[in-house]
């Protein structure tokens, strides 16, 4: 009978594993998020403010504007 228990607990943790790793990996797949759709504006906006065409303030009324 030892050995049909043993079984059992085996199989018991398979599952517990398999559980496990499902909710493992859907945790990852929403922690990591969905691509997103980012506004062309203000992709334009960072990439002038990244090669310095304005100052911090500028960007970020801008920023604000389109956010409006």
């Amino acid at each position: 009978m030892v050995g049909m228990a043993g079984m059992m607990f085996g199989g018991v943790l398979l599952w517990l594993l398999v559980l496990g790793s499902l909710g493992v990996g859907l945790w990852w797949l929403v922690r990591r998020g969905w691509p997103t759709q980012e506004d062309p504006a203000v992709t334009i906006l960072r990439e002038r403010y990244a090669r310095g065409e304005m100052s911090r303030e500028e960007f970020e009324a801008r920023r604000r504007d389109l956010a409006a």
